[in-house]
C-alpha cells in the first residue's frame, strides 16, 4: 500500500475585480531579483528567441544558458552508480535553473485558465488567472501540483517555445514552489532525463538546508521503531528505498533516484498467527501514529508498506 503526505497549501490573495492587473508577487520578485523584464544590457525579453545570439541569458553574468556543470556531474555519477539522489539535490542547491513563465495570459479573458499538454506525460499545465505573466505549474499523475524548472535554456525552449525563461537559483525556485503550494519540482520535463525533487527535498532547498532521503534517515528509522513499540505483534521495522525512487531516461535506462515516489518502503515484521483483521488493525494504528509524528510528516513524501512474517 502506498500513502502520499501533502503539505497544507498556502492561501491565495483575493484579486477582486480591479481593472489594473499586477504581476503575481512571486513572479515580480523573481524578475526583480534576476534582472527585471529586460536583460543586463537593457534589451527586453519580449519577442526574444532562445537561439543564436539570443541564447545567452543575461540574468546571470556571462550565463550562456547551459546546464550547471555541478548538476550534470551529479547526474552522471548517479547514472554510473557512483552517486545518489541526495548528491543531485545538493548540487541543485548552488545551481542556476530556469523557471518558465507565460506572457499575455490576461488577453484570454477573465477566469480563463491557460492549458498546455506536456509532451512527455500528457499532464495539464495551469497558469495564474488574471495575470499578465503566469508561472507555470503541472498536475502530477497523483493529482499533486508540481513546478517545472529547467537546467538549460535549450531544454525549456524544446518543452514550450512560448515560455519565457527566468533565471534563478534552484533555492529560489523551491521557495516559489512552496508559495504556490507545489509539492514537487520537476527538472527538465520532456527531456532525456526528468528528475523529480520531492516535497521534503523541495523544503530543504527552499530553506537552504541539507536533505537526507527518508530511506537513509536514521532518526526517522528510530521514530518508526518507537511507534511500533506500542504494537507487540510488530517484531521489528525496517526501511528501504521505495519502488518509486528510480527514474528512467528516454532510452529506458534506470537511475537510482529522481523518481516521483513512493520513495520509502516500510517493512513490518509481524509475529505469526495474525488474522486479516489483526493485521489491518496494526497497519491502521501505525498509520495514525505516523500521521501525528512531526519527523515523519516533515521527512516522508510517500510510502509503501510491506508485511513480512518474523523469523521464529
Amino acid at each position: 500500500m502506498a500513502h502520499t503526505h501533502e503539505p497544507r497549501e498556502s492561501a491565495q490573495p483575493d484579486t477582486g475585480a480591479a481593472p489594473v492587473r499586477h504581476l503575481p508577487g512571486h513572479i515580480a520578485a523573481a524578475l526583480a531579483g534576476a534582472g527585471g523584464a529586460t536583460d543586463s544590457a537593457g534589451r527586453p525579453w519580449a519577442g526574444r528567441s532562445l537561439s543564436g545570439d539570443d541564447a545567452k541569458i543575461h540574468n546571470f553574468e556571462d550565463d550562456d544558458g547551459a546546464s550547471d556543470a555541478g548538476y550534470l556531474a551529479a547526474l552522471a555519477a548517479l547514472a554510473a552508480g557512483e552517486g545518489d539522489e541526495a548528491a543531485v539535490v545538493a548540487a541543485l542547491a548552488t545551481a542556476r535553473v530556469f523557471v518558465p513563465i507565460l506572457a499575455q495570459l490576461a488577453e484570454e479573458g477573465e477566469g480563463v485558465t491557460r492549458r498546455h499538454r506536456d509532451k512527455l506525460h500528457g499532464e495539464v499545465l495551469h497558469g495564474d488567472k488574471q495575470a499578465d505573466m503566469a508561472l507555470v505549474t503541472l498536475k502530477a499523475p497523483d493529482g499533486r501540483t508540481a513546478m517545472p524548472v529547467f537546467s538549460s535554456a535549450a531544454a525549456l525552449e524544446a518543452w514550450h517555445p512560448e515560455a519565457r525563461p527566468v533565471a534563478v537559483y534552484a533555492a529560489r525556485a523551491a521557495l516559489s514552489a512552496v508559495a504556490e503550494g507545489a509539492q514537487l519540482l520537476v527538472l527538465d520535463p520532456g527531456s532525456e532525463l526528468t528528475f523529480v525533487v520531492r516535497r521534503p527535498a523541495v523544503w530543504a532547498l527552499a530553506q537552504q538546508q541539507t536533505w537526507t532521503p527518508s530511506y537513509d534517515d536514521t532518526e526517522l528509522a528510530r521514530a518508526l521503531g518507537d511507534s511500533a513499540a506500542g504494537f507487540p505483534a510488530v517484531r521489528r521495522v525496517e526501511i528501504q528505498p521505495g519502488a518509486g525512487v528510480s527514474s528512467a531516461t528516454a532510452d529506458g535506462s534506470r537511475l537510482p533516484g529522481g523518481g516521483a515516489g513512493p520513495e520509502l518502503r516500510v517493512i513490518l515484521y509481524l509475529e505469526d498467527g495474525l488474522d486479516a483483521a489483526g493485521v489491518q488493525s496494526i497497519v491502521a494504528g501505525l498509520n495514525n501514529d505516523w500521521a501525528r509524528n512531526e519527523i515523519f510528516a516533515a521527512r516522508v513524501d510517500s510510502i509503501e508498506v510491506k508485511l513480512q512474517r518474523a523469523a521464529p
